[in-house]
């Protein structure tokens, strides 16, 4: 994966779960300051539209690195952060298909379906991306400190008894 595709998709995630995440907040853990208005903050219905625009970019950027790390990955039977990778493949799935249908849905028991759909699956997505990425960091930090070792036995002289 490039380094412009790894970016992309950082990014991508980013926008898209920190809206999410403030959205959500909004809407579960605050309270109107009029009884009468459907808004929780005056900011709501911006952060809403930001997060429902910056969805298809975290849409590209899977699509992005889906043959040259997903795919690959899965074929090859790479084993470093697998466990994390199938997570993240299989609750984006839900997670995105459950964002439309929020914004689709015409009956109200069935737009709280796709809520709690998606609100679940984004959480196990976020989740998952971070422990995805704080896995690639420590086998970064493992490989790093690996090499450092090796080249330092072989920069070092050797020892004469």
């Amino acid at each position: 994966m490039s380094r412009y595709e790894a970016w992309t998709v950082h990014l991508s995630v980013g926008l898209v779960g920190s809206t999410g995440l403030i959205y959500a907040w909004m809407l579960y853990f605050m309270t109107p300051s009029d009884p009468f208005s459907v808004l929780h903050h005056p900011l709501q219905p911006h952060v809403q539209h930001a997060h429902v625009w910056f969805a298809p970019l975290l849409v590209f950027g899977a699509g992005l690195i889906w043959r040259d790390h997903i795919w690959k990955h899965l074929t090859r039977g790479v084993s470093s952060g697998r466990r994390s990778g199938l997570a993240l493949l299989l609750t984006l799935v839900p997670m995105v298909l459950s964002g439309y249908l929020i914004q689709t849905a015409v009956g109200e028991g069935w737009r709280s379906a796709w809520i709690v759909v998606h609100v679940a699956t984004s959480g196990l997505w976020l989740a998952g991306y971070g422990l995805h990425i704080w896995a690639r960091i420590r086998r970064g930090h493992k490989h790093r400190k690996a090499r450092e070792s090796k080249e330092r036995k072989l920069s070092s002289p050797p020892v004469i008894a």
